[in-house]
């Protein structure tokens, strides 16, 4: 699409689909209304992540992220953009049991946020689900390598497809999510050269994070870029900003100035005279 092109409504799954191979996809995590209204003009794709209880709620990891927490933030997400697609995570707990339990829990995010899909982390273990929901008109987004939902079991925040049999794992959960009927898959924090072999190996778009610069999108915590997280930074965030100190910054100034009695000032104030100044006749 040319520079002078303007689009019209949102960026759709098969639009995001149809992208492989040729421009690259941008997509951030949003959570609220107001940080979606700043990122809708420059991205394809949001990602209402399940990264938003470490980022916005403080927890350790994303376990205790639940389905209304994911509709509530998916809901402000919705409200404050009108041209990116928007995506919103399953949280942990809500599609592992059954590909029955994993469409209830899409179909009620579907429905009530107006989102156009789902994205879960599996591999091949969850192929099966995935066809499930792909046949029943839920667009599905894969999650492989670095799987913060599986932190437990990962023994950690790991970089994933290290060794021989690490690289056939992460490429073989590749093929068998592509092959099940995802229309993207996320991958994350794993060996540039397994990721780049992904990326040429299937047909549905990679979104790389911590990956290859050759997948065909790459997706951040926005937070991150920013500078609005500082809890820890991982190895692959590219830092754009250091909003966190001017936050700090402007808050400083502001508390200072109550404690002096700076403000308000009398042009913040109701029903106080205009001095110097003559009433217009």
């Amino acid at each position: 699409m040319s520079a002078t092109t303007k689009k019209m409504g949102r960026t759709s799954v098969p639009e995001l689909r149809a992208r492989k191979g040729s421009e690259p996809i941008v997509c951030l995590t949003a959570y609220t209304m107001p940080m979606a209204q700043r990122l809708d003009e420059h991205c394809d794709l949001l990602l209402v992540g399940d990264s938003l209880g470490m980022v916005v709620y403080g927890m350790d990891s994303t376990l205790a992220v639940t389905v209304d927490m994911m509709i509530n933030h998916g809901k402000a997400v919705m409200r404050g953009s009108k041209n990116a697609c928007v995506v919103v995570d399953l949280p942990f707990g809500s599609y592992q049991e059954s590909k029955e339990q994993a469409f209830r829990t899409a179909s009620r995010i579907l429905a009530e946020t107006g989102c156009a899909a789902v994205k879960l982390e599996g591999g091949a273990e969850l192929a099966e689900t995935i066809a499930f929901l792909s046949q029943r008109g839920v667009p599905v987004m894969a999650h492989i390598g670095l799987m913060p939902q599986q932190v437990n079991t990962m023994g950690g925040f790991k970089s994933q497809g290290r060794g021989d049999e690490a690289a056939e794992k992460v490429v073989n959960d590749a093929i068998a999510v592509a092959k099940a009927g995802a229309f993207s898959v996320v991958i994350e924090g794993t060996v540039e050269a397994v990721a780049r072999r992904i990326t040429e190996t299937i047909d549905i778009p990679t979104i790389g994070i911590g990956a290859s610069v050759a997948c065909d999108g790459q997706v951040l915590v926005t937070e991150d870029i920013l500078g609005l997280f500082s809890d820890f930074t991982p190895k692959f965030v590219k830092r754009y900003a250091n909003l966190g100190d001017a936050i700090s910054e402007a808050v400083g100034t502001y508390a200072s100035e109550v404690r002096n009695r700076q403000f308000p000032a009398d042009e913040h104030c109701f029903g106080v005279p205009n001095k110097g100044k003559l009433r217009a006749v």
